[in-house]
């Protein structure tokens, strides 16, 4: 099945759920709402024409306004992939996890809350995978301002000129 069946599909079964599709660019992707996340990922697993039985990455994206949340699915009964977008608020940005319906988002949710503080609302163990427990906040947000020392050491700046 082609990417542009699979967002048809979906766009037929969740008309509200599916914000918009872009099928023109490099990655074919849907951008869905998050209250639909849920019922989509289910819907894009169980189908017995779709079976993306396999979450092949989760990523989280800063884009300054706004922040994203990219999951690449894979079918590996029919061999297709498909990317769905969902787009959060910067301000306590959450959406609920997918662990229950890929075990494999487990480590991949706990990097993105690492990195970039987005809440998984249901996640069975959602602390720090990367960082320290008592680091404070999110290295990879585009507003986080390293601090300068950390228990007691002063952090070095890595790079010559970087603030």
């Amino acid at each position: 099945m082609e990417v542009g069946e699979v967002f048809k599909t979906l766009e037929s079964n969740f008309p509200d759920g599916v914000k918009s599709i872009d099928i023109e660019g490099f990655d074919p992707s849907a951008t869905i709402e998050a209250s639909s996340l849920l019922e989509i990922c289910s819907f894009l697993k169980s189908d017995k024409k779709l079976k993306f039985t396999s979450l092949m990455c989760l990523s989280g994206v800063d884009f300054e306004e706004k922040m994203e949340i990219v999951y690449h699915l894979h079918s590996l009964h029919y061999n297709h992939k498909v990317t769905l977008k969902v787009e959060l608020p910067r301000e306590k940005p959450a959406l609920p996890s997918v662990v229950s319906i890929w075990i494999g988002a487990d480590w991949h949710e706990r990097e993105v809350f690492d990195l970039y503080g987005i809440h998984f609302e249901g996640h069975p163990n959602l602390k720090r995978i990367l960082l320290p427990d008592d680091w404070e906040g999110f290295p990879l947000r585009k507003d986080h301002v390293d601090a300068e020392k950390y228990r007691g050491w002063t952090i070095r700046k890595v790079k010559e000129g970087y603030e």
